[in-house]
């Protein structure tokens, strides 16, 4: 079994491209994902290089960006390539099946971000009005629940 669950924020803004010839989209990114803390109290972080494919990939590079915090599930995976200098890399990377954003787009992040990577284990000083009046992008059309039959 090859599982993983991940929830950190992520360094920078996700990177989209298209693969060449079907015009896949893949988006690329980092997750900082902090460890317990020391004994001391001095947080660690894990950074987590994260692939994501297709209409997913897109929705991430569009509505996530550096800071935010997401869930993933997937994978893990191993691959290798030759670098220019002719020296073989090896590169291990989550591939990710679902990418669940935790935090609304909107919201002003109020928090102190430590130095060691951006990341704070500090509650974010939200807006939780604004989960309750849902901003609709333009594609999306609301439905009343009036309308359901059951």
């Amino acid at each position: 079994m090859n599982k993983v669950v991940l929830v950190g924020r992520l360094t920078k803004d996700p990177e989209l491209r298209f693969t060449p010839g079907t015009g896949k989209a893949v988006a690329t990114f980092t997750l900082a994902v902090n460890r317990r803390f020391k004994s001391q109290g001095q947080p660690e972080a894990d950074f987590i290089p994260i692939v994501v494919w297709g209409k997913q990939a897109e929705n991430t590079a569009n509505y996530v960006g550096k800071g935010r915090m997401v869930g993933i599930g997937g994978s893990i995976q191993t691959r290798s390539y030759e670098a220019k200098d002719g020296t073989r890399r090896y590169v291990t990377e989550i591939v990710a099946d679902e990418v669940q954003f935790l935090e609304p787009r909107n919201t002003n992040l109020n928090r102190t971000e430590p130095s060691y990577s951006g990341i704070s284990d500090a509650a974010p000083q939200n807006n939780f009005e604004s989960f309750n009046q849902p901003e609709y992008d333009d594609d999306i059309t609301p439905i009343d629940d009036g309308d359901i039959p059951f």
